[in-house]
């Protein structure tokens, strides 16, 4: 079988090269290519494609800036692909974390200068028998779910068309997350950033849940209403929340959340630029592989649904 052109840009990658080889392709110039595997941001995306390209990979899992520039919308004859799921399993990783770091108290407990292991003891919690919501479990909902399980809890799982997750106890479509809240502990976000997921977590959901409950969002801050998350927060309507991302972002100075006790912020580093590359790698080699067998590729973006 003759190797499918692909075009590899801007920037030259030795990684990515070899997985368009092992994929199936040849590097090509994007005159002459079928494909295009793009590895830089929105900014620098060529103003026209050449008639022959019928498939964009992006290297980004989040892709609301292309449509935001209008770029995706400008050629509905590709087809897109994000790198949603390529980093799926080190931001479950860190999900986790952030949740059992709250549930557990470990920050007060490692800045703590005294021993006080009866005030401690009131306050660790653990996962085994919880049950944590996981409001978007594509790539990420998914591998954080054994993860979950492996230490006793279980799992309600919201995804967009409510086809099941593996694993979780229950899974129900996006129409029906206002279901989810009453059934839970603790909600680990990693829904995709929408118009419709504009403050998705706002004072109502929030309501629903209890005073030893953790909110852990490793998606985008928009979805979280923050001056509401704030009140909960200092009110204890909830337990705590573990934030990868924040809304704004970066977070200032003397915000808020920055000063209670009940939030753990991490600078959006659940996907750290030492597991990127690679990933991404593996991500485009299986793609490659698919589009060149003539099979559908993982992680399509739906222009209709914005991600």
């Amino acid at each position: 079988m003759t190797p499918v052109p692909v075009a590899l840009g801007p920037h030259a990658d030795p990684a990515l090269e070899d997985a368009i080889v092992r994929g199936g392709g040849h590097c090509a110039p994007i005159e002459e290519a079928r494909a295009l595997i793009w590895n830089a941001g929105p900014d620098r995306f060529p103003a026209t494609l050449p008639e022959s390209v019928r498939w964009v990979q992006l290297f980004s899992a989040g892709v609301e800036e292309w449509f935001s520039a209008g770029i995706i919308a400008r050629h509905p004859e590709v087809e897109w692909t994000s790198a949603a799921g390529a980093f799926a399993a080190t931001v479950a990783e860190h999900s986790l974390a952030l949740l059992l770091a709250g549930v557990r108290s470990l920050p007060d407990q490692i800045t703590a200068t005294t021993w006080r292991q009866q005030e401690f003891f009131g306050r660790v919690g653990t996962l085994r028998g919880a049950r944590v919501g996981i409001l978007g479990a594509g790539g990420i909902g998914r591998a954080l779910v054994p993860m979950l399980t492996a230490v006793g809890a279980s799992v309600v799982a919201v995804n967009r068309s409510g086809t099941p997750v593996p694993g979780a106890e229950v899974t129900l479509p996006a129409d029906r997350t206002g279901e989810m809240w009453d059934r839970i502990d603790h909600v680990v976000i990693a829904a995709p950033a929408t118009e419709d997921t504009r403050h998705l977590v706002g004072a109502t959901e929030l309501d629903k849940l209890g005073p030893r409950s953790w909110v852990i969002n490793v998606a985008r801050g928009s979805l979280v209403d923050t001056d509401a998350l704030v009140t909960a927060l200092r009110d204890g309507t909830i337990g705590g929340a573990g934030l990868d991302v924040t809304d704004p972002e970066p977070l200032p100075e003397g915000h808020p959340l920055w000063s209670l006790p009940n939030a753990i912020i991490t600078p959006h580093c659940s996907n750290p630029p030492a597991v990127r590359p690679q990933a991404y790698a593996d991500h485009v080699a299986t793609n490659v592989t698919r589009f060149v067998a003539g099979e559908p590729l993982v992680a399509r973006i739906d222009a209709g649904a914005g991600y």
